[in-house]
C-alpha cells in the first residue's frame, strides 16, 4: 500500500483507538471517521500489561483481530484518515501483541489495521 506524498493515510480501528480519550492522548485531537468492516477476520481479546497503555485506555483487556480464513467473517469498526506522524503515534501506542498490516475493507478502501502479531 503506497501513499502519495501528503495524501491522507487510512487507519481502520475496531478497538481502543476509537475512544476519544485514547485519540486525544495519542493524536492530540479527535478523529473523524466512517463506519466500515474488515472482512475475513475474527475478533477476540488480549490482556495488555503495558501500564501506560492501560492508563490511556482505561482497560487491561483490549480487542484484537486475527485472519480467520472465512470470508463470511467480518469485524465492524471505523476508518479514519490520519497523517504519517499520527500513524507513527499509533504504532507507538500499540503493544507488541499487535502488528500493522495493509488490508482492503468491505467498502473497497485500502487501510492499515493492527492485527494479532
Amino acid at each position: 500500500m503506497t501513499e502519495a506524498a501528503g495524501a491522507p493515510i487510512r487507519l481502520f480501528s475496531y478497538g481502543t483507538l476509537r475512544q476519544e480519550n485514547v485519540q486525544m492522548e495519542t493524536f492530540g485531537r479527535l478523529l473523524k471517521g466512517e463506519t466500515d468492516a474488515l472482512p475475513g477476520y475474527a475478533l477476540s481479546m488480549v490482556e495488555i500489561t503495558d501500564p501506560d497503555v492501560i492508563a490511556t485506555s482505561g482497560a487491561a483487556f483490549h480487542p484484537i483481530v486475527r485472519a480467520s480464513g472465512d470470508a463470511a467473517d467480518a469485524v465492524a469498526g471505523t476508518v479514519f484518515e490520519i497523517t504519517a506522524a499520527e500513524l507513527a503515534a499509533a504504532d507507538s501506542y500499540e503493544v507488541s501483541d499487535y502488528k500493522r498490516v495493509a488490508v482492503r475493507l468491505t467498502s473497497g478502501r485500502d487501510a492499515f489495521v493492527y492485527v494479532k502479531a
